[in-house]
């Protein structure tokens, strides 16, 4: 077989691979989370395998410790979430009060320094703006709920995950055995080390940043709540784990927590504590959590993250959010690999150099 038969063969194995991924991407989320889970959940198993417990007992100690605390954190913080929102509700009347007290001052001084023909237009372009965010507010949420699959997802989610879990953790270094079993044999050093490079590479992000998130949530949940700040651990919570897409989870937590430190206070003591929690926050994060958990070598740019987390997200929905890092990271573990074949090939130095 020709060095072009070879590349077709690969290139028509990744087009199928990929129609397969499109076609099927309504029903791959337990699967796919079971996956992660999984691939999470592999080393403790190993390590209590060596200490001499069988395969099976240490899978079922593993994934079952983890969805009983998973399932456990629930069952504790849904109930209060459940409160501050509903406190949150019955309070929106007292901060739009807030807001206008705020804000009325603003106004005249608007009203007295533009026309009433500036003013209709201000008027008019706010109405078309919020008509158009009302209607992809509305999109967004047909999307989620379109086909019928939001409630299908979330029970394979509960029911089938922990099940896929189960046996891919029990047959992980089995699975991994057979895909070696199968790498053609002319390149197969080559394909080890660079499926290293990139289980290097997705651990040590994946699994770093996914700890950090954690502690974040933790910490602004916390810290808000105990600044008195209203819907603080609804607020703290999703900033910590929508932090996992860089400067995201702290940015739009930080607009939230100040929007509603104004609006629930008509001091600047709330908002000062708010915009102090954040910045502990991301001294905490900066300088300890993500140097010693994560690392600097990691080969993933920010900006390449957030691209691939958009992307896969686009094209796959919440099954492209879960596989956008590990592919990322293939794609750049190949792009390095390339690139340095590249730079050591006579296409790069020309016919001179050998």
């Amino acid at each position: 077989m020709t060095h072009s038969q070879r590349l077709r063969f690969w290139l028509i194995g990744l087009a199928v691979f990929l129609a397969l991924l499109w076609l099927l991407k309504g029903m791959l989320l337990p699967f796919v989370a079971g996956m992660v889970i999984a691939y999470f959940l592999d080393p403790l198993a190993d390590r209590l395998e060596a200490l001499g417990l069988s395969r099976t007992l240490a899978t079922a100690i593993v994934t079952g410790g983890f969805f009983l605390f998973f399932f456990g954190i629930l069952v504790v913080l849904l109930p209060l979430l459940e409160h501050q929102v509903v406190e949150f509700v019955h309070r929106v009347p007292g901060y739009i009060d807030t807001l206008e007290a705020r804000v009325q001052p603003l106004i005249l001084e608007i009203k007295r320094k533009l026309s009433k023909g500036d003013i209709e237009k201000l008027r008019s372009s706010a109405g078309e703006y919020a008509g158009t965010a009302i209607s992809w507010g509305i999109g967004v949420v047909k999307d989620m709920l379109s086909g019928g699959l939001a409630i299908l997802n979330l029970l394979s989610l509960l029911f089938i995950t922990p099940i896929v879990a189960f046996y891919l953790v029990h047959d992980w270094d089995v699975i991994k055995a057979k895909i070696d079993s199968w790498l053609p044999r002319d390149h197969a050093d080559t394909i080890r080390v660079q499926l290293r490079e990139i289980d290097r590479t997705i651990s040590g992000f994946v699994r770093g940043q996914a700890t950090v998130c954690l502690v974040m949530a933790a910490f602004y949940g916390l810290g808000l709540s105990l600044v008195g700040l209203d819907l603080g651990l609804v607020i703290g919570l999703g900033a910590g784990l929508f932090s996992f897409v860089p400067y995201l989870g702290v940015i739009s937590g930080f607009v939230a927590g100040i929007a509603l430190g104004f609006a629930q206070t008509q001091g600047w003591e709330l908002p000062g504590l708010v915009a102090m929690v954040f910045a502990a926050g991301q001294v905490l994060e900066g300088n300890v959590l993500t140097p010693k958990l994560v690392g600097s070598k990691v080969g993933l740019h920010p900006v390449w993250i957030i691209f691939a987390l958009l992307a896969f997200g686009s094209l796959f929905g919440f099954v492209g959010l879960l596989l956008a890092v590990p592919l990322a990271a293939v794609i750049g573990v190949l792009v390095r690999f390339a690139m340095g074949r590249y730079l050591a090939s006579r296409l790069y130095h020309g016919d001179g150099v050998p």
